[in-house]
């Protein structure tokens, strides 16, 4: 098992007395860390038109915030002020391998439910404000220092600054500080308020955050999957409608009919993995989808047999459920039905960032799961 970034404390006990339930700090949990991205290629990467980013200035003396979305040039990170600003950057781990191995740290949550790698950057005092989000967080430190101050549920119904573009919680009140240094974690459940601000210059934080899908969205996207699927004749039918004194009523009966409908296509256990397993493998952003390009068996075997291997895409999420003797293996919002004897490929896929010569064994099963994958861009060669 992968070593976990959390100290003394047992994956069993954090899951039982902390994930999704209480704020934790663990000093030291990433000793000796190294940021997995120097602050002048983040700021390159925030040039880039494909990549999500944010800088946000604060005003020390009126106390107003400035928000400007990326892509940008070189002329923002010129005119900076000396203090109280961030720079955040989306999804780091799409594009910076070092990135996407820092985030498989935390691959002790399931990997179908980790998002993102987002990765901030502050002068001294820069922060984002009091804030809460609705989805579990790991904040490291990996360089400079950062206060956090934490404290208090929050929801859509508090209160926010409405003078400001950006989500600042009106009514603060921190239960908790602490300053942390490089290799400190600070794990906050969703909903809980919290607060960072840099103390000191060169001040960058790793955010990993989770996949929580609402249930709006679940429903949404689950309701119009089985609807493409259904025929305009499969419709609402009552062959035992009974008469009724007033013909306005909508009988009990009838609402058990509409029921009975919902149910009949959610009970379907086999229908509802394979859509939940193409949901929380779709990719982040739609436009990195790679068109489809060709690649020779006889090319891969040679990569393979010379040392080199098989990357999974550093946006591309991979997954499997088990059905019967065989498996379903999920790759952005694709799915394969994989015999038996795929079965290590399958695990080591989802398990592993990258595959090598001696987990490689030719059959045509195989070799067509993997060139398929290659195709699609959710593998690519590397030495």
């Amino acid at each position: 098992m992968k070593t976990l970034p959390l100290g003394d404390l047992s994956l069993e006990t954090f899951l039982k007395d902390y994930w999704q339930k209480k704020p934790l700090l663990i000093r030291q949990a990433l000793p000796g860390i190294k940021p997995p991205i120097a602050a002048d290629e983040l700021a390159g990467l925030a040039c880039e038109g494909e990549v999500e980013s944010r800088l946000i200035v604060q005003d020390p003396t009126s106390d107003q915030w400035e928000l400007t979305h990326g892509p940008f040039t070189d002329a923002p990170f010129t005119s900076l002020p000396t203090t109280h600003w961030t720079l955040l950057v989306q999804a780091v781990d799409h594009w910076v391998p070092a990135a996407a191995d820092f985030l498989a740290q935390f691959y002790f949550i399931p990997s179908w439910r980790v998002d993102d790698l987002m990765i901030s950057y502050s002068g001294d005092k820069g922060g984002v404000g009091p804030h809460y989000d609705n989805y579990d967080v790991f904040l490291v430190q990996v360089s400079g220092r950062r206060q956090w101050e934490v404290g208090g549920i929050y929801d859509e119904t508090s209160p926010r600054r409405s003078d400001v573009p950006v989500k600042i919680l009106s009514e603060w009140k921190p239960e908790q500080r602490w300053i942390l240094e490089p290799g400190d974690l600070l794990y906050i459940p969703p909903r809980v308020g919290h607060n960072g601000i840099a103390v000191g210059e060169d001040c960058m934080t790793c955010s990993v955050g989770f996949r929580a899908p609402s249930h709006r969205d679940i429903l949404l996207d689950y309701s119009e999957s089985v609807g493409e699927a259904l025929s305009e004749e499969v419709r609402y039918a009552d062959p035992d409608l009974a008469p009724q004194a007033n013909p306005g009523q909508i009988t009990f009966e009838a609402v058990k009919k509409v029921q009975k409908i919902f149910t009949q296509y959610v009970e379907d256990e086999d229908k509802l993995a394979q859509w939940f397993g193409c949901y929380m493998t779709s990719p982040k952003y739609q436009d990195e989808e790679v068109p489809p390009e060709e690649h020779r068996l006889e090319d891969i075997r040679t990569h393979l047999a010379k040392g080199g291997k098989l990357v999974k895409n550093e946006g591309s999420r991979f997954a499997f459920h088990e059905h019967g003797k065989n498996l379903w293996l999920f790759v952005d919002g694709r799915q394969y039905t994989c015999r038996s004897l795929l079965t290590d490929l399958v695990k080591t896929l989802c398990a592993e960032r990258m595959i090598s010569s001696d987990q490689y064994v030719s059959s045509e099963g195989h070799d067509s799961l993997l060139l398929d994958l290659l195709s699609h861009g959710s593998l690519y060669l590397s030495d």
